[in-house]
């Protein structure tokens, strides 16, 4: 483990660097981890020994890698294992492209340019999005920016404090194979089972940080009563309390009917206040960066906690 003012160093430096570069434009190294990933569930998701294959895919896609970047770690100098560290965070972090992404949407919503806003918002989302309406992509947009708050930011902090960059990267793969596995249709019931369950277990903790900070930061009290209240209808056990909190404390509606493959999900609503509009998907941004600035401020402040004082 990383000292605490090693660990305040990288991560501030690592989310500089995620501002400053956002994503990489050409050869993102998870369009290779992707492609990796389809060809291990094309060999083992054969339909026998379901849930055991998929646990074996998990660990034949993810530990390599992460094994990888333990090791040279482990084997550089000191500065360039430190630049290693930098380099899995900022690869692990997703705040630049969330804005890219967002943004864009916020504004073509203020300019009542439907069209532009439901070919963004579909960039982003599983949902269809033809014929959705203002409300419903301002609520798609805020949904975005409150559980990827959490799924490409907070979570790969968290466990960059717990293990460096490989605990980042570890988790961004992960998040990346319940994205692509952790579906409930016959194709990946069992077969994503384990996908699925890996990423509950190392977001609990990181989501309900990132829940309490969006309540901290916003209406505090709608916030935690929002999360008490709400979060137990969600599906999701991580999505739930860091949406409804998220919700309350920025006074918003949002969850609510969506349409999957053709069909209308009726989803529970989270928040309370006026339902979703254009300029609540710029405060949910401006939560989620506040959110930043006080996880990196709790961890200089752990850094000053950790020097022996000599009086």
């Amino acid at each position: 483990m990383l000292s605490w003012p090693l660990t305040a160093a990288l991560a501030t430096a690592g989310v500089a660097v995620d501002r400053w570069l956002g994503e990489p434009r050409t050869a993102h190294p998870l369009v290779g981890f992707g492609t990796l990933a389809i060809r291990i569930e094309a060999r083992l998701n054969t339909g026998r020994r379901g849930r055991l294959a998929g646990l074996l895919a998990w660990g034949l896609a993810v530990l390599p890698p992460v094994l990888v970047a333990m090791g040279l770690i482990a084997a550089l100098p000191f500065a360039a294992a430190c630049a290693v560290h930098v380099m899995l965070l900022w690869f692990a972090l997703g705040a630049r492209s969330l804005s890219d992404h967002l943004e864009p949407i916020a504004r073509a919503l203020a300019q009542r340019d439907l069209a532009e806003a439901r070919k963004l918002t579909a960039r982003i989302v599983s949902r269809e999005t033809a014929h959705a309406d203002e409300a419903a992509l301002a609520r798609a947009a805020v949904e975005s920016a409150l559980e990827n708050g959490n799924d490409a930011i907070f979570g790969a902090l968290f466990w960059f404090a717990v293990a460096g960059g490989p605990g980042a990267l570890a988790f961004r793969l992960a998040n990346t194979l319940d994205a692509m596995w952790g579906y409930r249709t016959p194709r990946y019931l069992r077969f994503g089972w384990a996908a699925a369950r890996i990423d509950d277990v190392l977001n609990w903790i990181p989501a309900r940080l990132t829940a309490a900070s969006y309540a901290l930061l916003g209406d505090t009290r709608a916030g935690w009563r929002c999360w008490r209240e709400q979060a137990p209808r969600w599906d999701s056990p991580n999505a739930g309390p860091v949406m409804a909190a998220g919700a309350g404390s920025l006074n918003v509606l949002i969850g609510g009917p969506a349409v999957y493959h053709g069909s209308i999900e009726q989803r529970p609503v989270l928040g309370v206040g006026r339902p979703a509009a254009a300029h609540h998907i710029v405060a949910a941004l401006h939560l989620v960066h506040r959110t930043i600035t006080l996880w990196l401020a709790v961890l200089i402040v752990l850094a000053l906690l950790s020097v022996p004082f000599h009086g």
